[in-house]
């Protein structure tokens, strides 16, 4: 069964940086898609960036791109999410999640991890 676990969120100050990771297991997922998706308090998820486990093919919200980027190590089954020039609106939970090629949806999830972004 897959099972995602996120960690490396906390407290920063705008204009700061953070980097998430998400170590995934259960799978190989050479035919699965890895994401970040994000909820603040009171507003739906949010996807943020995406990437293809076996391409490494990267898709980005408006709102993060040049800012974000997504990665992964496929030896140490991996996803990082690098967040630079943070902004208060940036803050929320961020959940790692997985899903195959073939859908459209996301199928599993992980834990989430808070970032606060102060200004």
């Amino acid at each position: 069964q897959v099972q995602l676990v996120e960690s490396g969120g906390g407290l920063v100050q705008a204009g700061g940086s953070l980097r998430l990771s998400c170590a995934a297991s259960g799978d190989t997922f050479s035919n699965y898609v890895m994401g970040w998706v994000r909820q603040a308090p009171g507003k739906e998820r949010e996807f943020v960036a995406g990437i293809r486990w076996s391409s490494g093919r990267t898709s980005y919200a408006d709102s993060v791109k040049g800012r974000f980027a997504i990665s992964r190590d496929n030896a140490k089954n991996t996803v990082y999410l690098q967040m630079n020039s943070l902004k208060p609106e940036d803050s929320a939970v961020y959940y790692c999640a997985a899903r195959t090629t073939g859908r459209s949806e996301y199928k599993n999830w992980g834990q989430g991890t808070q970032v606060t972004v102060s200004s």
